[in-house]
C-alpha cells in the first residue's frame, strides 16, 4: 500500500511558516537543496528544475497533495499548471480555481479520499502542505519527513494546524544536512482509540 508522506520545512520550534505563511525566514542554501533534490527530484519545483539541473523522474513519490495557500504562490507566479506538473497534483480547495489539465481540485471528507488513493497502485503520496491540510490527514498520514531549519520563529503556521491528536512516532533517520538543517525521518503508529 502506498504510504503517505508529510514532507515538510519547519522551524526548530514547529512551524512551517510565519503567521503570513512567509517562508523566506528559512535560510536557503542551494548545497542543502542540491541534497534534498538528490534523494527526491520529483519534490523540485518545475520554475527551479533548469537551476538546479534537476532532470530525474520520481524517485518516491508520483503525486502531491496541498492546501490552498501552498498551491497560491505557483499561480501568482503565472504557473497555472502548477508548480508540480511532473507528479499528479492534488489541491484541497473550496476557492474558485482556474482549470488546468495537470491540477486536481477537490472538497470534501479529505481523509476518506486520501485513504483510498493509498490503496491504489503508484509510488508514495507526497504531503506538501500546509499546515491545517496536514491536521485534516493526520489520521492517515504514515511517515514524517521533516527538514528542520535551525531558525526559531516563536508564531506561526503549526505543523499540524493546530489540529494534531496523539500517535506515536518512531524516529527512523536524523541527517544533518549542509546549511545546518536537520532531515528527520518518523514513522508513525496507529492512533490510539
Amino acid at each position: 500500500m502506498r504510504k503517505l508522506v508529510y514532507y515538510v520545512a519547519t522551524s526548530v520550534d514547529g512551524f512551517i511558516a510565519d503567521p503570513s505563511g512567509d517562508t523566506t525566514h528559512f535560510p536557503v542554501d542551494p548545497d542543502t537543496l542540491a541534497n534534498l533534490f538528490s534523494r527526491y527530484p520529483e519534490t523540485c519545483p518545475v520554475q527551479a528544475r533548469e537551476a538546479f539541473s534537476v532532470m530525474a523522474g520520481p524517485r518516491r513519490f508520483d503525486t502531491v497533495i496541498m492546501g490552498w495557500r501552498t498551491f497560491a504562490p505557483a499561480l501568482e507566479a503565472g504557473l497555472a499548471g502548477g508548480a508540480y506538473p511532473h507528479l499528479r497534483q492534488i489541491v484541497v480547495t473550496h476557492q474558485e480555481a482556474p482549470a488546468a489539465s495537470s491540477v486536481e481540485y477537490f472538497h470534501g471528507h479529505v481523509a476518506e479520499y486520501v485513504a483510498e488513493l493509498k490503496k491504489g497502485p503508484g509510488r508514495d503520496i507526497w504531503l506538501c502542505g500546509g499546515g491545517d491540510l496536514a491536521g485534516q490527514l493526520i489520521d492517515v498520514v504514515d511517515e514524517i519527513q521533516l527538514k528542520i531549519n535551525p531558525v526559531v520563529l516563536g508564531r506561526g503556521i503549526a505543523l499540524f494546524g493546530g489540529r494534531a491528536k496523539l500517535r506515536p512516532a518512531t524516529p527512523a533517520a536524523f541527517d544533518a544536512l549542509p546549511g545546518g538543517v536537520t532531515l528527520a525521518t518518523y514513522q508513525l503508529g496507529a492512533a490510539p482509540e
